[in-house]
């Protein structure tokens, strides 16, 4: 009698366990609690960043009658495409998008390079005052832009460099530009995550210091020369004060004819109120906001698993 009720009760524990390792899991595995928890923390936050991306497309395929119909909210209920004929024409997409091209790649490029050399340089070297360099080049990341914005359009301006490209590429060259402090940062991390030894070994061979640096710690530092140019890149597309006040009455860029984008439209189509579809509405907005993003939508997806490897190991997860 008391071996059947050991048993039973062997049984019902075992049960226990088995239900409460599969509802809460275990070391090895997660339960179904764990993964509804993490699936539901992670469906509303991916719901907080697609929400506006999704609302943006919908509305951009909205005709103005279903703009203005309240029974119509995620469906029209057909694709209408004169809201992108307009926001194209009224952006001058094509030379706008060249101007954005230009004035992102060849700052993210020179000043993927120039991080990297002053990153090697106060990773590998030693000279005096190399601390106090060290501190002035964080000062520059923790200073708001705003503060030397009026200094340097001074210093452009006596230089004759206003309304052209030199105030994005100088700075750039200098490892001054947007945000370079950062990537010095994370050249700094690399090259001196590597033993000195490597280095010591190539110039025995006869490397100079320059050979030394492209054929060894350039290669080294692929995930950190990634991030520079896709972050730089991203940065200097988006960037509007300083190219606005620098340039933008010469050189127009795909967010600067954005922020203008309801003046650009009445020049372009001079609209009538008393006409819907003359008259600059949500959908037209939405649309000239979703062509300019469009460009570093394609990006992502394209580069999406060199960014997130090149992210997660250059540690800047928390930016």
């Amino acid at each position: 009698m008391k071996v059947s009720k050991k048993i039973a009760s062997d049984k019902v524990e075992f049960t226990q366990h088995t239900v409460r390792k599969i509802l809460l899991g275990s070391k090895e595995k997660k339960g179904i609690v764990n993964l509804i928890v993490y699936f539901a923390i992670l469906g509303g936050i991916g719901f907080l960043f697609l929400y506006p991306v999704l609302y943006m497309i919908i509305n951009s395929f909205k005709s103005p009658e279903d703009l203005v119909d309240p029974a119509i909210n995620w469906i029209p209920t057909s694709l209408y495409f004169g809201n992108y004929v307009k926001a194209y024409a009224t952006l001058d997409f094509m030379n706008t998008f060249k101007n954005s091209l230009l004035m992102s790649i060849i700052p993210a490029i020179i000043q993927t390079i120039a991080t990297a050399v002053i990153g090697y340089g106060l990773a590998r070297f030693e000279f005096p005052l190399k601390k106090l360099w060290f501190t002035l080049i964080v000062a520059t990341f923790i200073i708001p832009a705003q503060v030397t914005l009026i200094p340097r359009y001074m210093m452009f301006s006596k230089y004759g460099m206003i309304n052209t490209p030199w105030p994005n590429l100088l700075p750039a060259a200098v490892g001054q530009g947007l945000k370079s402090a950062i990537f010095i940062l994370i050249f700094f991390q690399f090259f001196n995550s590597y033993p000195k030894s490597l280095d010591e070994a190539a110039e025995l061979d006869g490397a100079g210091k320059f050979r030394v640096f492209s054929t060894i710690a350039v290669p080294m530092a692929k995930p950190a020369i990634v991030v520079s140019l896709l972050f730089s890149f991203v940065w200097y597309w988006n960037e509007t004060s300083q190219s606005s006040l620098f340039f933008g009455s010469v050189i127009k860029t795909l967010p600067m004819k954005l922020g203008n984008f309801a003046a650009a439209y009445e020049q372009v189509y001079n609209p009538n109120d008393a006409d819907v579809y003359s008259a600059i509405n949500e959908s037209i907005s939405l649309t000239g906001t979703f062509l300019s993003i469009l460009p570093l939508l394609i990006l992502y997806f394209i580069l999406q698993k060199q960014f997130v490897e090149s992210v997660e190991r250059s540690g800047i997860t928390g930016e």
